[in-house]
């Protein structure tokens, strides 16, 4: 019964983990799309009213959205994977509190 019990919360576990990895890849996928897609139409745009290429690509407006929505990324990466690679992540947890008990007893 208290294997059955671990398993579960295992799978429920990793299952969470999953979804989270697939939502940051879902996340990323749509970050370079939509970019690639606002930053044509804003050079474009400059270039039909008289910019020349070099001109519209060194425009604030080309990469401002790559750079603020870029940082929601960033933090988006860093709850699903970075807290992991600092080493304070689910497992450290974990450890820390049998740790603990341990001492208490």
């Amino acid at each position: 019964m208290q294997q059955d019990f671990r398993q579960e919360q295992q799978y429920l576990k990793a299952k969470k983990r999953v979804k989270d990895i697939k939502g940051f890849y879902i996340h990323l996928t749509v970050y370079v799309i939509i970019n690639v897609f606002i930053s044509c139409v804003i050079i474009y745009g400059l270039t039909v009213s008289g910019d020349t290429f070099t001109e519209a690509l060194s425009n604030f407006g080309v990469f401002s959205t790559w750079i603020f929505w870029g940082i929601g990324i960033f933090f988006h990466w860093l709850g699903v994977f970075g807290f992991r690679f600092l080493g304070f992540g689910k497992e450290w947890e974990e450890r820390k509190i049998k740790e603990m008990m341990e001492k208490q007893d």
